[in-house]
């Protein structure tokens, strides 16, 4: 089985696709393939299609959507496969589970190659950090389950799948600041912090990549534009890490190099 979360729901047996049309059959796949290997409970399940007031019939057509997923699961198999549609989405301990390998996601793959790239940096390795970083991100083809009906249950784990999605993202772009690509990352950047114009962690970035560009003053005003939103939207001022980077570029610290640890500056200068 080939499973794939991150962006359209694509989930595959022997190349065929087990994807039903219908949104309520494909929210419980979608929630069965993004818990893969563990038991959802039936509740869990009854709450993400029909919310807190399931209707009376609820519990009968979820067997019934249960036995059209296994239906699908069987047609995609070869009539001498060695393990039934029902091992396959098996039932247990109150609710179903489908009884794949960990490995089987690009989800899973995402969290693997998240792992050994946050492994390098701590190491001080950007540069396979860099290239872990890129190839998780690489998995993604748009938002996790994009054609995926969501109650609440869902929308928690995909809230979850963007919030890892925007962690690596950092993650990468200060793996390519510590190798002293500033100038490439301007124009990203700009743009994410543009979608994200309270993230302070893409303003320090995208400060310290105009700075090093040569851009102080793009840089100071990345900051003023920052300290107004947070003002005007949140009552509150940037947070001292940011505002010592602001001090440092200011006073163009040369701790502040062209390569290196982007936040060493706010960091060196705390307490």
């Amino acid at each position: 089985m080939d499973i794939q979360l991150l962006g359209p729901i694509s989930i595959r047996v022997n190349g065929e696709s087990i994807v039903p049309s219908a949104g309520k059959p494909r929210q419980i796949l979608a929630l069965l393939a993004i818990r893969a290997g563990h038991v959802v409970p039936v509740p869990t399940l009854m709450e993400e299609v029909w919310g807190e007031r399931p209707p009376r019939s609820a519990a009968t057509t979820l067997q019934t959507y249960i036995l059209q997923l296994r239906r699908r699961i069987a047609s995609a198999q070869p009539d001498d496969g060695e393990r039934s549609a029902k091992s396959v989405l098996s039932t247990s301990f109150g609710g179903y589970r489908l009884d794949v390998p960990a490995d089987t996601s690009d989800w899973s793959e995402f969290g693997r190659l998240a792992a050994r790239g946050t492994t390098a940096l701590d190491a001080g390795d950007p540069l396979a950090a860099t290239a872990a970083f890129g190839r998780a991100l690489a998995l993604w083809r748009g938002p996790a389950l994009v054609d995926v009906p969501k109650g609440h249950v869902l929308a928690a784990e995909v809230l979850g799948h963007e919030e890892a999605h925007m962690r690596v993202m950092e993650q990468r772009i200060e793996a390519e600041l510590r190798l002293g690509r500033h100038a490439a990352l301007v124009a990203e950047l700009r743009v994410l912090y543009a979608k994200n114009p309270l993230h302070e962690t893409l303003a320090g970035y995208l400060m310290v990549a105009c700075y090093r560009s040569g851009s102080t003053w793009r840089a100071l005003e990345v900051f003023q534009q920052l300290r107004k939103t947070l003002i005007e939207e949140l009552g509150v001022e940037p947070s001292p890490r940011l505002q010592r980077l602001h001090q440092a570029v200011l006073a163009c610290d040369p701790e502040l190099d062209l390569a290196g640890d982007p936040w060493r500056v706010p960091m060196s200068q705390a307490g």
